[in-house]
């Protein structure tokens, strides 16, 4: 049997990046994949690659900051696949500029987007994936929800709230049959880089190189199985040695 074999899993921002790459690898698993986005085109174009190769999917248009869109795509998952049985909370955006130019609108944006989101994704999942008695969580951080960079504060404080949601959570949760960790990516080629200087991030870097986003699928697909089934609460680095100097 394949890992997920009669799993139902919910991936946000699954239409590009890590996002993509995940809902593509749970699927080759034989998971059912619910690829929640905003980028509809993309996002078809996700779920079209995985009925190709004989998988099962569905795409859900999804503003992850409106708990009442978040309430529908968790019904509709159930009613469409049976269950819900992970949950990746992977959407999230990002700023640049120093504290003391940061606008309040892109504080409030970041925050929404990054880490209000997974709170109303755990929030509206919780009696799906507790009834699914094998529940996994997977909550995107970043290496900057644990250090600090010198700018982009409001990533840096909503990546480090998702680390801390995900640890009270997960205690919560225990003895609910539902497990939540946190995955932490350094710098993955992926769109959200857009036009930042990518030499400038493999000098920064201790492997020499930016991750890929089929290596955070793998991280992320170990973690959501069962092979991690006495984790929970935990935190996985993969950042290329970033966080290790």
């Amino acid at each position: 049997m394949a890992r997920f074999d009669g799993r139902v899993a919910l991936v946000t921002g699954g239409a590009s990046g890590i996002g993509k790459a995940t809902s593509l690898r749970i699927a080759s698993e034989g998971g059912a994949v619910v690829v929640a986005d905003v980028q509809d085109q993309l996002g078809a174009e996700v779920v079209a690659e995985i009925e190709k190769n004989g998988g099962k999917a569905l795409f859900l248009h999804l503003d992850v900051t409106d708990e009442s869109g978040w309430n529908d795509a968790v019904a509709t998952t159930v009613e469409k696949f049976g269950g819900l049985n992970i949950l990746v909370n992977n959407a999230g955006i990002g700023d640049t500029e120093p504290l003391e130019v940061t606008t309040l609108a892109t504080w409030d944006k970041v925050v929404a987007v990054t880490q209000t989101s997974v709170f109303l994704g755990m929030k509206a999942a919780a009696e799906a994936l507790k009834k699914s008695g094998n529940g996994s969580v997977v909550n995107i951080s970043s290496m900057y929800g644990i250090v600090g960079s010198g700018v982009s504060p409001a990533y840096h404080a909503a990546k480090g709230a998702v680390r801390l949601l995900t640890k009270t959570t997960a205690l919560g949760w225990a003895k609910e049959g539902v497990r939540v960790n946190s995955v932490h990516p350094g710098f993955i080629d992926t769109p959200i880089l857009g036009e930042t200087d990518r030499n400038m991030l493999i000098a920064g870097t201790p492997m020499g190189r930016l991750g890929k986003p089929e290596e955070m699928a793998a991280l992320i697909t170990f973690v959501a199985s069962d092979d991690a089934s006495f984790a929970t609460g935990s935190e996985f680095v993969a950042d290329g040695g970033v966080t290790a100097g």
